[in-house]
């Protein structure tokens, strides 16, 4: 993107891409910048913690992280920066998403991982969105232009 990246997703596994796509077509429709890396906090960890630790320095103000099983990146990403997280379940084969859900809001006290729904990926821009325009106010207009959109719909 030509903008610098506000908002950061991480992806555990490349599968996750398709679910995704209604994050970043979101992002894109509010004009958000963002940038993407696929990395496994268990296969890969090494690339989560220099991605997660150097996100704050490189811009970024917001983490979407989704993943599936029960590998909690969220909560991996959320030990290396100071960044608010939102977190993605990815539904699965095994347990439909709830071992997804429960590994991202079961979080210990002092390291929060926000959480949408399961599959809940459209909604997780949204919030990073909403959670730019506390400080943002272009953001913050574009949220509320989206909700009055919405009310007339």
């Amino acid at each position: 993107m030509a903008d610098k990246p506000l908002v950061g997703i991480i992806m555990g596994s490349k599968s996750d891409t398709p679910a995704m796509e209604a994050c970043t077509a979101q992002l894109d429709g509010l004009g958000v910048p963002y940038e993407l890396v696929i990395a496994s906090a268990h296969r890969s960890p090494q690339k989560v913690h220099d991605w997660a630790s150097t996100a704050a320095d490189r811009g970024l103000k917001v983490i979407i992280a989704a993943a599936g099983k029960a590998a909690h990146l969220g909560g991996v990403v959320a030990a290396y920066t100071p960044l608010p997280i939102v977190g993605v379940p990815m539904k699965t084969s095994d347990l439909g998403g709830m071992d997804s859900l429960l590994s991202m809001v079961q979080m210990p006290s002092g390291v929060p991982v926000a959480c949408v729904a399961i599959g809940g990926a459209k909604n997780a821009a949204i919030y990073a969105t909403q959670i730019l325009g506390a400080t943002m106010p272009e953001y913050r207009e574009k949220i509320v232009h989206m909700k009055q959109q919405m009310a007339v719909a």
